[in-house]
């Protein structure tokens, strides 16, 4: 069980700037085998997300409660997936072949593509988010309580599905370049679909189709351009997939 605990420390220190005990040790294999608690990680960050809402939402108007909301989340994860879907946006968009696209998202700097397609990304969730807020304020809380888990889900099946592409041994994702066991791989999914039990039937069903076509279509994307994946293309597909859940759940608004 220590072992375990250490483990989700180990995965909330790589993917979170939150604070873990010092006693924690670290090592490029134990962040291997934290990959399992990924989806974990979400439970977190969607917690902070749903009480930093319902605090802002007390004194604030809802439209003011979100973007702060997801200021606070951003802080405590340090941009990291925004980060990655910024460096995807350039890469993708303005490479013209593995190699460019590789090293374009290597680059610290920041093009037009990811520019455009941060300030978009930011802007969907956003507005996605006061639209749910339209039914009540519980409806935002229970979005995000969704949609960071199954977001990271998502980015996790892929660690599972495809290979790593990058051979940069520097490269900050490299210790998480290898498949989960299938005892990883099902404590990751219990973890990131359990919190679909929180949403109506259709809710839940919509949003889990959205992010399986999201990550589906992500993972051709990533195969045919670079035949696999890297730590950016991890976060694009963390972000577009907790997109696309706060879609699903609009859509499922239409039938119920």
């Amino acid at each position: 069980m220590r072992y375990q605990i250490e483990l989700f420390f180990t995965a909330l220190g790589f993917f979170t700037r939150l604070p873990v005990p010092a006693w924690v040790p670290w090592s490029p294999e134990r962040l291997n085998h934290a990959a399992r608690y990924f989806p974990l990680i979400g439970w977190v960050i969607g917690a902070i997300g749903a009480a930093s809402y319902l605090a802002f939402a007390w004194i604030l108007p809802p439209t003011l409660a979100v973007i702060l909301s997801m200021a606070v989340t951003i802080r405590a994860t340090g941009a990291f997936h925004e980060d990655g879907w910024a460096d995807a946006c350039d890469g993708l968009g303005g490479g013209w072949d593995k190699a460019q696209v590789l090293m374009i998202m290597k680059d610290s700097r920041i093009g037009s593509y990811g520019t455009v397609g941060l300030v978009l990304m930011l802007l969907a969730k956003a507005v996605a988010l006061i639209e749910i807020g339209i039914e009540d304020d519980l409806s935002v809380v229970l979005a995000l309580a969704v949609a960071h888990p199954l977001s990271r889900l998502a980015s996790t099946s892929l660690i599972h599905l495809l290979p790593y592409v990058r051979e940069d041994e520097t490269s900050k994702s490299k210790p998480l370049a290898r498949r989960l066991t299938p005892a990883e791989l099902l404590i990751a999914t219990i973890f990131g679909l359990l919190p679909l039990a929180l949403l109506h039937p259709l809710e839940a069903l919509a949003a889990v189709l959205a992010v399986t076509a999201v990550t589906l279509w992500s993972a051709r994307l990533f195969i045919r351009r670079l035949g696999g994946y890297t730590g950016d293309l991890l976060g694009a597909t963390q972000q577009a997939s907790e997109l696309a859940c706060y879609l699903g759940i609009l859509i499922a608004w239409n039938f119920i």
